[in-house]
């Protein structure tokens, strides 16, 4: 870096189109080091042709498109994929390459996708940094229960070439403690969480009977979980209602509310919402049953708005934020009936929900942007020094 000039910083990431965890993240970030510390930043993105950020962006942080559109993968068979990604995946290496080299950046980002592969390789003069967004056992995983024998050999080559890429980055960012132990083949690991992706305007009241979740329609999340504790807690209490927010199919779900009997006025599952924040403020408590979360920023966002969460302890984000007893409830991982003695221990007791919230608001405040981008900038320093 040239003594007076801006930090060059560049990010790679799939998308920044839709409505993503890492796509808020980045854009977040991006925004925050381009406005606040007069970095230079550039997002590279691959997917997405024509579209704008799904998030806000400054005007100051520039967004190239290689239009590469792996997203064509999603629909082809195994064979063709295999060939469809040798070639496009050529065509990134060949096209990343050239805008590196064109832009010469002092620190170079990759969200860990395709790019990982090749990356370390291209001899731009930037520092590589890899931040990885869910836990390791769920990094690119391939269930052992698929038969296909060429989907395994592929896979085994790729994890087999995983870590020596992973060695040679200048640092590999995770979200949480356990995920840093979790790498031990490599000595660059550094913890830095997900910032709070905004400051609220107001904080629940705690007057409104009603438990938020806010998670995908998918396996992962554990919606069925969810509604596993809900049956339970609905035949202990009949004044309280939930409410589920999120993305995805929820066919199978609704089909699901029926075969446990659930009261459908008191159980409702909705579409993703465009105003979350008032969702929060209307709520008095928040529910998190994921099977595993690389860190769990809908957690940290209902806890800014003043709501105790209560949480499977699965791997391992919650773990990571709530201090259990304090702000909320960490409850035996993939257990319903658990699950539904923790939200009945809040329910019914006012004083301690409210103290849970008023501690929620006060914690929460460690992953606030400031702090966040500033053991960021930590980094980045240490590495161009």
């Amino acid at each position: 870096m040239k003594e007076n000039a801006p930090l060059k910083l560049v990010y790679i990431t799939p998308a920044i189109y839709s409505a993503g965890g890492i796509e808020r993240v980045v854009t977040m970030k991006a925004t925050y080091f381009a406005e606040e510390y007069g970095y230079d930043v550039t997002i590279i993105v691959t997917e997405g042709k024509g579209s704008d950020s799904f998030f806000q962006l400054s005007s100051k942080v520039k967004v190239i498109n290689l239009e590469i559109n792996f997203e064509e993968l999603w629909t082809c068979s195994f064979i063709k994929k295999v060939v469809v990604y040798l070639r496009k995946q050529r065509r990134y290496k060949k096209l990343l390459t050239q805008v590196l080299m064109r832009i010469c950046p002092d620190i170079t980002v990759s969200t860990l996708r395709r790019e990982i592969n090749f990356l370390n390789g291209i001899k731009d003069g930037s520092r590589k940094i890899g931040e990885i967004h869910v836990n390791r056992i769920n990094y690119r995983n391939v269930e052992n229960s698929d038969s296909n024998w060429l989907k395994h050999i592929f896979a085994k080559y790729w994890s087999g070439n995983l870590i020596r890429h992973l060695q040679k980055l200048e640092a590999l960012v995770v979200l949480t403690e356990k995920d840093r132990e979790a790498w031990k083949e490599l000595n660059n690991v550094v913890t830095i969480p997900d910032p709070l992706p905004f400051e609220p305007a107001s904080v629940s009241p705690q007057t409104e009977k009603r438990v938020i979740a806010v998670a995908r329609y998918s396996y992962e999340k554990g919606i069925d979980l969810l509604l596993r504790a809900w049956a339970e807690v609905e035949s202990c209490c009949d004044e309280w209602r939930l409410d589920v927010f999120g993305d995805g199919d929820r066919t199978p779900y609704e089909v699901q509310i029926n075969q446990l009997g659930v009261d459908k006025t008191r159980c409702k599952l909705h579409g993703r919402t465009d105003d979350v924040e008032k969702e929060y403020f209307s709520s008095s408590i928040f529910v998190l049953s994921s099977r595993f979360e690389g860190f769990g920023m809908v957690m940290i966002e209902a806890m800014s708005c003043g709501l105790p969460v209560v949480a499977f302890d699965c791997p391992w984000g919650p773990q990571s934020i709530i201090r259990d007893g304090e702000d909320g409830l960490l409850v035996e991982n993939g257990n319903p009936s658990v699950l539904a003695k923790g939200l009945l221990l809040l329910m019914e007791d006012d004083t301690k929900r409210k103290e849970m919230a008023v501690a929620a608001q006060r914690n929460v405040h460690r992953f606030s942007i400031d702090k966040i981008a500033q053991q960021w900038k930590c980094l980045f320093d240490k590495i161009v020094t």
